[in-house]
Formats: structure tokens, C-alpha cells, sequence
């Protein structure tokens, strides 16, 4: 999907906060020119096609007493299928990915607490037999997006 230029100044605007509304999509389609219908279609088609990957809120995790940390596990040759299998079953993974390097498997854990990390990461451990790397975050670093229309 081509992205036009009512696509990309949508993706602007939707990176600077939604109305606190009953209708925040009409508000911002007012703003733009569009239907409420239109800024929602839009949004759905920019996703569909694979041109943003999500739409939804941003949680401050630790703000609320939580945690989350980038892992990694090396993973035996053959066994992926099986072993992102096993690390998806627990509801603290957001999300798994592959990577072609040594630590072939990444994923990040969000968990209630801090101690959280660490306990999760033990149990995944133990259900796979293969060690988990935690990288905590150590800086957060907030860059803005914005594409040219």
C-alpha cells in the first residue's frame, strides 16, 4: 500500500494524543477534513497492508509498579517451533520474534512487578532448559515520528 498524503498526516496526528472523547476518531477526521467512517477505514487499511503494525494505547509500565525487559535464548537449531511454542504459553510474553544471530529468539516480558522479571524468566528457563538473557532497559528514549505529506 501507497501510503497518500491524508494517510500520512493521519499517522501525524495520531501520534499526538487522542481527544478524551465518546467519538475521538470524528474529532480527529474533523480536524483533518474526514468522516469519522474515513479516519477508522484508514486506519484498518494502513494496518492490513502492513504499513504501521499496530494502533493502540502506550502504557508507562513502570509508572504503574511494573516492569518489562528485552530477553533473549539461544536456541538450538531445529527446536524454534517448538521452544517459541513453550515461551508464547506464558501470559508475560508481549511479544516473540526470530533473529538470525547466536540468540536467535527475542522476546519481551511485562510483568506486574520488577521481581517479576527475573521469576519469569527463571520458570521459562525451567520449562525449556535453555538459559534466558534479560537486557533491562536502562535509558528510555522518546522519538517522535513523523512522515512527510
Amino acid at each position: 500500500m501507497m501510503l497518500d498524503d491524508t494517510d500520512r498526516l493521519l499517522i501525524n496526528r495520531l501520534q499526538d494524543d487522542l481527544p478524551l472523547s465518546s467519538h475521538p476518531f470524528a474529532e480527529v477526521g474533523e480536524e483533518l477534513g474526514l468522516s469519522e467512517a474515513d479516519v477508522i477505514s484508514r486506519i484498518e487499511a494502513m494496518k492490513d497492508s502492513g504499513a504501521i503494525t499496530r494502533f493502540g494505547p502506550f502504557f508507562d509500565v513502570a509508572a504503574m509498579g511494573g516492569a518489562f525487559c528485552l530477553c533473549a535464548i539461544a536456541v538450538p537449531a531445529g527446536q524454534f517451533e517448538h521452544v517459541m511454542t513453550e515461551v508464547n504459553e506464558f501470559p508475560e510474553v508481549a511479544h516473540n520474534y526470530e533473529r538470525d544471530h547466536t540468540l536467535n529468539m527475542w522476546f519481551v516480558l511485562a510483568t506486574e512487578t520488577p521481581e517479576g522479571i527475573a521469576e519469569t524468566a527463571e520458570r521459562i528457563e525451567e520449562k525449556t532448559g535453555l538459559q534466558v538473557l534479560c537486557f533491562p532497559k536502562l535509558q528510555e528514549f522518546f522519538i517522535g515520528f513523523r512522515v512527510k505529506a
